[in-house]
């Protein structure tokens, strides 16, 4: 059986650790949204490395779904009060581990 920490530290591990502008570390957790944490430089490795280690198809994902994710930049919340509307859903570390359990991939 998957457990969900073992799915969080293997993302933990796969992905760089975000920081602050102070560098303070930003780790990340079941509800953080992938695309905004990693970039696709890396993501889709990781993905393809969580796909084999629980084997899960990840072909099946449909990105189209979770792209593109609009970042804010630094600036930005100094200027608008208004947080960005995403018009696409989130790609969470929960997502995955509850595809590790059934042994596929659940949504889209």
């Amino acid at each position: 059986m998957v457990d969900e920490q073992h799915v969080l530290d293997f993302f933990r591990e796969e992905l760089s650790l975000m920081t602050t502008w102070r560098l303070k570390p930003i780790p990340i957790e079941f509800d953080t949204p992938l695309q905004g944490y990693a970039g696709w430089d890396e993501l889709p490795y990781a993905i393809e490395d969580f796909g084999k280690k629980y084997n899960v198809d990840t072909t099946v994902i449909n990105f189209d779904a979770y792209y593109p994710w609009k970042t804010e930049t630094v600036f930005r919340k100094y200027f608008s009060k208004e947080s960005i509307q995403q018009t696409v859903k989130p790609l969470t570390v929960r997502m995955f581990a509850e595809s590790a359990k059934a042994g596929r991939w659940l949504y889209d």
